[in-house]
């Protein structure tokens, strides 16, 4: 992995480099979009939410400032979806308004906007591709705060916007190896109101690998360089490369292994080497198409590391566990696909029952609907932060289905250290608080049940918990949310939900005290 890291921290405006390959991507995606064996096949799906909420405390304040009030939403949305020979389309957007019976409630938003759309496409056979996405979410501020669990809250959430535009080429030459030649276009904006800086880099990689000439021992060559103009963190670039082996023991057994040269350029925390090689070593068990395990060990310039990838699927549920430890940065994770992505949990859980992939995620969209669950399971909390750090995550999750009832559970345990220099962090916290995000350690869980009343009705309850702690600073943050209801479809078109919901938190940075929310929410949703 290789992450842009800073030389300098300095405030300046964002550069934005020009590309000619950058410049036609558009062009390219219009011309397959706009292609006879596309136009058929297009799935647009209008629709509209209201939502009636009574909250005795809606805007997340302490408990003697808490001031409740009806909150009144309307949220037109609109999806799309398209799979052809050429191109595949997901995209969906809502925007919401709300209008409060309380006047005097402060820390409260009028709108809100979320969207998110990936697309791929070939637009040259067997040559030239394109990847793109996009996505604007709500993102908490500081883990040291309420999470931003509600959409009309101000209090310790901001807007965050991210792009990626991506065109590759790739050609296979013959059995003996497959090249594939990328660049690489992002940009990650927002919350500059708070300190924290726009952002938008470029990557050009360069991915060899064997082909199936190669059936015992397989190879593969990487080479990556990303260049990254920040508005608080300067200009700055950095390198990777890695030469990896691996070779079949055994129709179930493969061993792995990797040499490297990591570069990077930031400004250290303390004095360390910012550069140097890497190896690792590790293992690939796949002893059938339901069960695969693996693992590394290594060590790179910042120490010893490893990583751990298992899963194991069953006919009604679905095990997995991970393990990372990298360098990485808030702007990078917001630029990668969420860790527990519903949808991909509930398709390896239906794969069994419903082979064809068109159906079943058909069949996943609509349980999702009418279970009332989040396109996301809550994950550990990735706050705002301009520095570089080292993150040892530990994740599981396993999935049961059953004859009326779904139950989703995760657990999560993460540790995070700041590796660059805290004034890069300067415009995001006081000067008495500059040191809360150097060493933090978070562990929790969460739990979704839906058990099926009827063809039409269905329970769910959602859990969360997680608790926050700043090894320097001391401070903590325990988060609770729960939450039970029902829905139910009146139409295949119309569905209604009835949900009461309790959370409790710490009420901000600067504020020691918790908050308390209970809420009362009725919401009906509409496709058309």
């Amino acid at each position: 992995m290789t992450i842009t890291t800073a030389n300098v921290p300095v405030r300046r405006p964002v550069k934005w480099p020009g590309g000619a390959a950058l410049r036609l991507t558009p062009l390219a995606l219009a011309a397959l979009l706009l292609s006879n064996d596309c136009l058929a096949q297009w799935k647009i799906t209008p629709g509209i939410q209201l939502r009636e909420t009574y909250s005795d405390n809606a805007n997340n304040q302490s408990d003697d400032q808490k001031a409740g009030s009806f909150i009144s939403e309307a949220a037109p949305s609109l999806s799309i979806s398209g799979v052809t020979p050429r191109v595949k389309v997901s995209a969906s957007l809502d925007w919401r308004t709300f209008a409060y019976s309380n006047s005097d409630l402060g820390n409260v938003r009028n709108t809100d906007r979320r969207y998110q759309a990936t697309a791929q496409a070939i637009a040259i056979k067997e040559l030239l591709y394109v990847d793109a996405s996009a996505n604007g979410s709500r993102q908490p501020v500081s883990a040291f705060g309420p999470l931003p669990n509600n959409t009309y809250s101000s209090n310790n959430g901001t807007d965050i916007r991210t792009w990626t535009v991506s065109p590759y080429l790739r050609r296979q030459f013959g059995s003996s190896a497959i090249v594939t030649a990328r660049y690489t276009r992002d940009s990650v904006e927002g919350g500059t109101g708070v300190g924290f800086g726009n952002s938008m880099a470029s990557t050009r990689a360069l991915d060899i690998v064997s082909g199936p000439a190669f059936s015992d021992l397989s190879w593969n060559v990487n080479h990556m360089h990303q260049d990254m103009s920040g508005q608080r963190s300067g200009d700055s670039s950095s390198e990777n490369s890695l030469v990896g082996l691996q070779y079949r023991a055994s129709s179930h057994l493969s061993v792995t292994s990797s040499v490297g040269y990591d570069k990077y350029e930031y400004v250290a925390l303390t004095p360390q080497r910012t550069r140097g090689r890497s190896w690792s070593a590790g293992f690939i068990w796949q002893p059938s198409a339901r069960t695969r395990v693996a693992a590394t060990a290594g060590r790179r310039y910042f120490g010893k590391t490893g990583s751990f990838d298992g899963s194991y699927r069953t006919a009604h549920s679905v095990w997995s566990l991970t393990y990372s430890d990298a360098v990485t940065t808030s702007r990078q994770q917001f630029l990668l696909p969420a860790a527990f992505d519903t949808a991909a949990m509930l398709d390896r859980l239906f794969t069994s029952a419903y082979p064809d992939p068109i159906l079943r995620q058909q069949l996943v969209q609509a349980y999702m609907a009418q279970a009332g669950l989040p396109p996301t399971l809550v994950d550990s909390i990735n706050y705002l932060s301009n520095r570089y750090s080292r993150n040892k995550h530990l994740q599981g999750s396993v999935s049961f289905r059953g004859a009326r009832s779904t139950l989703l559970l995760s657990v999560f345990q993460d540790r995070t250290a700041a590796l660059s220099l805290q004034q890069e962090d300067s415009a995001l916290l006081p000067s008495q608080l500059s040191t809360l995000n150097e060493n933090t350690s978070q562990r929790g869980a969460s739990a979704n049940f839906d058990y099926r009343l009827s063809s039409r009705t269905s329970a769910h309850a959602t859990l969360y918990g997680a608790n926050v702690q700043s090894l320097r600073t001391g401070q903590k943050n325990g988060i609770r949310q729960v939450s039970a209801g029902l829905s139910s479809h009146f139409s295949p078109k119309i569905t209604g939900a009835f949900d009461l919901r309790h959370s409790k938190g710490r009420a901000g940075v600067l504020d020691n005290r918790d908050y308390h929310e209970n809420a009362v929410v009725a919401t009906l949703s509409v496709q058309y």
